[in-house]
């Protein structure tokens, strides 16, 4: 009866730790990937903002810096389900990105751009080979990259799941690279525990041009070369486990410099902070729960499954070998001895 409950602990046991180790290596990668078929809209907003704006005068538009300005900024995020690098199972995905801010008093345009690229569905970093991937800053104006030169690296629209605390690599739109944002802490929002991360993007030239002289204080000359910095302080609060970002904002100072003008001389173009708003945070934290959820049922199972399994296949091995030593100390038949003659 011992060697028989014995095996069955064993066998409960291997049962167990299989289990967990099927729900972690298969069930959970299948489940903790980004969608193919994401379509999201998130909207930011600001007030007290100085921005350039272009005024319509006729079939012209004139350069005019405006102070005090509501801004509202929309960003659409949707899936390219016909791109070649998608297929129903597969590791990696095309998401495109539509951007505008625009002013509430009139509706005139900031700034606009779209993107588009490959994205490892597991990690959210941009991947390449990738015949899909390329950015728009100004209408008509794409910039379309080689298939495998990683045009858009590092994060940029989630972190990985089960986002560690540490620095990651954040892609900027301005910069065009992937800089480091910054792990300071958890924080909680809306009752969610989400971690804190902070990108500081110093002062950076990011673009030259030829602007009217009165745009930059000299208004007696027609036109003038100058250079565009950017600079920005980027906050975002992302849920560990999905690793969605579930609010957050961006500080953004650009000046225009011109010729012998050092930092905080030339011509302030943008000046403000643009956070997420309420109703964006809500659908996030929202959404964020549901998919906690769920993976919830993936990942809680296998750390008991592994406690259980393993109690389980210790007391089998303590019963084997209590077992082994009882047979061998069961005293044996008596010895016959033979008589003397």
């Amino acid at each position: 009866m011992r060697r028989y409950v014995t095996f069955v602990l064993l066998g409960l046991g291997v049962f167990a730790v299989a289990a967990g180790l099927l729900l972690r290596l298969y069930a959970y990668p299948r489940l903790a990937k980004v969608p193919h078929d994401i379509d999201t809209l998130s909207v930011a907003r600001g007030t007290g903002i100085t921005a350039l704006v272009y005024v319509p005068e006729g079939d012209r538009a004139r350069p005019e810096i405006r102070d005090g300005l509501t801004l509202t900024s929309s960003t659409k995020v949707t899936g390219n389900l016909r791109a070649e690098e998608v297929t129903e199972d597969g590791d990696v995905t095309v998401w495109v990105e539509a951007s505008k801010v625009t002013s509430d008093a009139d509706g005139l345009v900031v700034t606009a751009g779209l993107r588009s690229l490959c994205l490892d569905r597991h990690t959210a970093e941009g991947v390449t080979p990738c015949e899909n991937q390329y950015y728009e800053d100004v209408s008509g104006q794409r910039v379309v990259a080689e298939r495998g030169v990683p045009q858009q690296p590092g994060l940029s629209f989630k972190f990985p799941f089960d986002t560690q605390r540490r620095d990651h690599l954040w892609y900027d739109g301005n910069v065009k690279k992937a800089l480091d944002i910054r792990y300071l802490g958890e924080e909680t929002v809306r009752g969610l525990k989400t971690y804190r991360f902070v990108q500081q993007i110093p002062p950076t030239r990011i673009d030259e041009r030829d602007v009217p002289g009165a745009l930059v204080g000299e208004p007696g000359v027609p036109t003038v070369h100058a250079d565009l910095y950017y600079e920005v302080t980027r906050t975002l609060f992302v849920e560990p486990v999905t690793g969605k970002v579930i609010a957050g904002g961006e500080d953004v100072r650009q000046e225009l410099r011109t010729e012998g003008q050092g930092v905080g001389q030339g011509t302030v173009v943008f000046d403000g902070e643009l956070t997420l708003d309420d109703e964006t945070v809500a659908a996030n934290v929202a959404e964020s729960e549901e998919n906690v959820s769920r993976l919830s049922l993936i990942t809680g199972p296998p750390p008991v499954l592994w406690a259980v399994g393993g109690v389980l296949l210790v007391v089998s091995l303590l019963l084997f070998l209590a077992d082994g030593r009882g047979r061998h100390s069961r005293p044996g038949p008596p010895t016959k001895v033979a008589a003397p003659v």
